[in-house]
């Protein structure tokens, strides 16, 4: 495929299914007042759900959604995850229980879990490698806009439309995508034929999925729980399992020597750990600006717009330092902690102004980290297996993105109120991200050579040489 296969209209297309996918992480999160005075009369228990169905399910089919892309076709896959998205979401729009609301966003998260992987396993294939930083920053920018549009959106609907509105808006969007994408976005080459993993992906799939349980109930449970703990047994067992079955079979989905590669291994932390520090500050944002602040639900997902600043306008000049990932990337991860530990002082007197100059700092660390890391991930595998790079990848953002949200609010559960908890919760969000920081910088270590020949930069003897 030669590097001018990837035209504009092809990237926005893929960029813009990649957003719609993500925001529905974080819309759902202003909604929850307005569900739980719904008539569906929810328990605490079904509107947790509501909300964690998406995630566990996306997070959970990602690797082999991204493995299905590759061996029988990524657009297929793409295609087949926007109409997956389209029926959850009628399915929740018209849910007259509970029941029917929660397996609409658990069926939406199986699309997005196809969605997702499939669009940047696309974008490795059809970019040369001198457009693959550019193109996988893009990539990344809508990930990260993902979120901020999911809080915009979620809370416009809050204020001014019923909760049904949301997940009825999807269906038509989707629809327009899937036709942007079936005219803007060629085939690509498939993977060498391969046979299927069943036992693989059902061992993967359900230990991932009993892990993202564990995380996401455990501070409404208790981390000592019998369901917890149990969750967390069953989820390394199958995992285990898991790896034993990919030692011995002839095909893989995932081959777990890959993890002997310490690149990777700093790629994938990396990735957990910007979204770990992101998700934290989603989650305690809205409720910071609503209750401590006083904002409505629209102006609180107005006011986060700043992080747009910084994913929109770093990832450009991060892209051209893509060969160097060990600064870039350790800087990034520094300025999402530090941002957090700035904005853990706030209280209500704080205003806003220097409130918004916290989320900018974040903002310029996620568009400084995020690329390089994609990129990484992307290239340490081989170009066949781009799909199960991103399904990687993208499960590493998500369960980050699900344990942010769970340290979060076992932090503030140990406080009296919200405006006393706030604070310790974001020092110790804070905190994480720089240790793991640390962590993810020593694995960097000699590192650089594949991300320099992704990226399409010669290495500095191949300069001295020229």
């Amino acid at each position: 495929m030669p590097a001018h296969a990837l035209k504009r209209p092809t990237l926005l297309a893929l960029c813009a299914c990649v957003l719609v996918a993500q925001s529905m992480v974080a819309a759902v999160n202003l909604l929850i007042p307005q569900l739980g005075s719904s008539g569906l009369h929810p328990s605490h228990t079904q509107i947790l759900w509501t909300v964690d169905a998406y995630v566990i399910v996306f997070a959970g089919l990602l690797i082999p959604a991204g493995a299905v892309g590759d061996r029988y076709g990524r657009k297929g896959a793409l295609l087949a995850g926007l109409a997956l998205f389209a029926a959850g979401a009628a399915t929740s729009a018209l849910a007259p229980g509970p029941a029917l609301l929660i397996a609409g966003r658990g069926l939406s998260g199986a699309g997005a879990a196809l969605i997702v992987p499939a669009t940047m396993s696309i974008l490795v294939q059809l970019a040369g490698p001198e457009h693959r930083a550019q193109a996988l920053a893009s990539w990344t920018l809508a990930m990260g806009l993902g979120g901020l549009a999911g809080n915009l959106g979620g809370g416009l609907v809050g204020q001014f439309l019923s909760w049904r509105a949301l997940f009825a808006a999807m269906v038509p969007l989707a629809g327009v995508l899937a036709v942007a994408v079936a005219l803007t976005t060629p085939r690509t080459t498939r993977s060498a034929p391969a046979r299927p993993d069943p036992a693989g992906t059902l061992l993967l799939t359900a230990g991932l999925v009993a892990v993202l349980f564990g995380i996401i109930e455990g501070p409404g449970h208790g981390w000592a729980s019998v369901r917890i703990l149990t969750a967390f047994g069953t989820g390394a067992v199958l995992v285990a399992a898991f790896a034993v079955h990919a030692l011995r079979s002839a095909a893989p989905l995932l081959d777990p020597r890959v993890f002997r590669s310490g690149e990777l291994r700093a790629h994938t932390l990396g990735l957990a750990t910007g979204f770990f520090g992101l998700f934290a500050l989603f989650f305690v944002n809205s409720q910071y600006l609503q209750q401590v602040k006083g904002f409505a639900p629209a102006a609180t997902g107005v006011a986060i717009v700043p992080l747009v600043v910084g994913m929109t306008l770093v990832p450009k000049l991060a892209a051209r330092w893509s060969a160097r990932p060990r600064p870039v990337v350790g800087t990034g991860l520094a300025l999402i902690g530090l941002g957090l530990l700035a904005a853990s002082t706030a209280d209500a007197h704080t205003p806003y102004a220097l409130y918004a100059c916290w989320l900018l700092v974040i903002s310029a660390g996620t568009g400084l980290a995020m690329p390089a890391l994609t990129l990484g991930v992307a290239v340490s595998l081989p170009p066949h297996q781009a799909g199960l790079g991103s399904g990687l990848g993208t499960s590493a953002r998500e369960t980050g993105a699900a344990l942010g949200v769970a340290v979060a609010g076992t932090a503030l559960a140990a406080h009296a109120d919200f405006a006393h908890g706030m604070g310790p919760a974001l020092r110790v969000v804070g905190v994480t991200v720089l240790v793991a920081t640390a962590v993810v910088v020593t694995g960097y270590r000699g590192s650089g050579r594949s991300v320099r020949a992704a990226s399409g930069t010669p290495a500095p003897a191949e300069k001295s040489m020229a």
